[in-house]
């Protein structure tokens, strides 16, 4: 079956040609969100030791309120830096904003470690959040403009699994490094990439084009789309991912209410690991998923697979059984397939010469609206009888983004 995105016939003959250098730009893209992924859980699994080192002896209701602090203001950083680094990237290229991202977070990670009070960690994690949510916009960005568009989606794809490897490694430092400001240490990975990313990424030949004529190959035709498909990819993006985190976040919780007398550890422990391991299985092949089926059709497939097991995993499950862990391994795979496909998808309804902006902003405006609803959930759990209630209340998103597919023409469809 025939992909969505057709090919020029010029770009066809050299689709499949990739050089070293452009494998060493995908590899430099793919490390920059392993790290990132690291960075951003790093925090979370010392967090407790991090803020009782800081503070010393005090009560719950203070090391709780430190810690959302440290949290919350990451996740400001962290949509900032999308929003922003867009900017960036479309005024000075793709290769150069990546370099400074990915130093950004690096560094401040390092200065974490040698933060002397909880104020001075609350600015390192916004400086670092900050540069995350940076590389996270422009390494998708540079993929989706010098990767051959016959196999961009397989490339992004596998560049989508970088951040939940990073997750996982995150775990793995902290195994290693008992000491926390030995544990943030880890940023000097980032920095050494960054300083060898200065000569290795490959800029944007697209790009360049786009700064030499500004004017020319139909870009004024295309920006008159530019609004139109700014709403698509929004709506789009921003379904899916408040969706995904709204059940993310409560899953453990929903579990544990169904369960009767026992303490639960096993079945969460178990639940978060199959929504891991199906996010990492779905991403990985959401390219070969895309070029089988087009990537616009694979989106509706996914966003209506996520609605149909949300409806079976939370309103018809009324205890606990082994069903849930089928239905929650389906459920993660579709999500990682779409994660794949939205970070090829999106970057591609854009021109170049404002895609990486356009780009952070679909990525980010539904980070803001997707930390809302999940702080609303825990509000509706009592009015709506029920963790399965609420969580499925939100799941009405997933038809959002399947109504706004299916109605988005072909012509709006990504642009090369």
């Amino acid at each position: 079956m025939k992909s969505d995105i057709e090919l020029p016939a010029a770009s066809l003959q050299n689709a499949e040609n990739v050089s070293v250098g452009l494998w060493c730009t995908f590899g430099i893209c793919l490390l920059s969100n392993i790290f990132g992924g690291t960075v951003s859980t790093l925090m979370s699994v010392y967090l407790p030791v991090v803020v009782r080192d800081l503070l010393g002896t005090v009560d719950a209701a203070r090391l709780s309120e430190v810690s959302a602090y440290i949290n919350a203001l990451y996740i400001l950083g962290w949509a900032f830096g999308g929003f922003t680094w867009g900017l960036i990237s479309d005024r000075i290229g793709r290769a150069k904003a990546l370099v400074l991202a990915v130093g950004l977070y690096g560094a401040f990670t390092i200065a974490t470690g040698f933060a002397s009070s909880w104020e001075m960690v609350v600015a390192c994690r916004l400086l670092a959040g900050f540069g995350v949510g940076g590389v996270l916009v422009v390494s998708a960005t540079l993929l989706s403009e010098v990767w051959p568009e016959r196999t961009r989606a397989i490339a992004i794809g596998i560049l989508s699994i970088g951040f939940p490897v990073g997750i996982f490694s995150a775990g793995l430092v902290n195994l290693v490094v008992s000491e926390w400001r030995q544990g943030f240490l880890i940023g000097a990975l980032p920095v050494g990439l960054a300083l060898l990313s200065f000569w290795v990424v490959q800029e944007s030949e697209k790009w360049k084009d786009s700064r030499i004529n500004p004017t020319g190959d139909g870009l004024l035709k295309k920006a008159q789309l530019h609004s139109g498909n700014l709403v698509r990819g929004s709506l789009i993006f921003g379904s899916m991912l408040i969706g995904l985190w709204a059940i993310f976040s409560w899953l453990p919780t929903w579990v544990q209410s169904l369960l009767t007398g026992a303490d639960g550890q096993t079945q969460r422990g178990l639940a978060m690991m199959l929504l891991g391991a199906g996010g990492l299985t779905g991403g990985f092949f959401s390219g070969w998923v895309a070029r089988a089926l087009g990537v616009r059709r694979a989106m509706m497939l996914c966003f209506g697979g996520c609605f149909i097991l949300s409806i079976l995993l939370f309103k018809l499950n009324t205890s606990f059984s082994a069903v849930i862990y089928v239905e929650i391994a389906c459920l993660a795979l579709f999500f990682g397939i779409s994660q794949g496909l939205l970070s090829a998808y999106v970057p591609q309804l854009f021109p170049p010469a404002i895609r990486a902006t356009a780009t952070g902003f679909c990525f980010n405006i539904g980070r803001i609206v997707t930390a809302i609803a999940v702080f609303f959930i825990g509000a509706l759990v009592t009015s709506l009888n029920g963790y399965g209630n609420a969580i499925l209340t939100f799941s009405v998103v997933f038809l959002i983004g399947l109504v706004t597919l299916s109605l988005t023409k072909e012509e709006s469809a990504p642009v090369s």
